[in-house]
């Protein structure tokens, strides 16, 4: 099956860029209440993932004393534990279900890198669920 079936598109997804800044980066991940997002270059290629657990550490290395700041922390300043391996949009979903396990979204990118969306574990699991129902 094709996983663009299950993509949700770049516009409807959450994401932050490498010109964000800290501050930026906590106040986003609050409002959706997100455990992990998206990282995007500035010409829209996928650049990884910043979690929660990145932010904490960072936070804790960086020693900001004030939000203000925080304004001046570049994103990229904080070190990233892990990276969600992006696949092509031209992947079946099968391919997913390795990246599900440890992930909690599979990032797709085109033939350029260029981000265009995600697949949720939720929308990978229903996949799931809905093959084993045809049994």
């Amino acid at each position: 099956m094709n996983i663009l079936f299950y993509l949700t598109p770049k516009n409807d997804v959450a994401y932050l860029t490498e010109e964000d800044t800290l501050r930026q980066a906590l106040e986003k991940m609050e409002y959706h209440r997100f455990s992990c997002i998206p990282l995007l270059g500035a010409d829209g290629h996928y650049a990884g993932t910043i979690s929660e657990g990145d932010l904490l550490w960072g936070l804790r290395h960086l020693h900001p004393a004030s939000e203000k700041e925080m304004e001046e922390i570049s994103i990229l300043a904080i070190p990233r534990r892990a990276c969600y391996k992006p696949v092509r949009a031209s992947a079946n979903i099968e391919d997913l279900m390795d990246c599900a396990i440890n992930q909690n979204f599979v990032p797709v990118v085109d033939d350029r890198n260029n981000f265009i969306g995600l697949v949720t574990r939720k929308a990978i699991l229903k996949y799931c669920y809905n093959e084993l129902q045809k049994k």
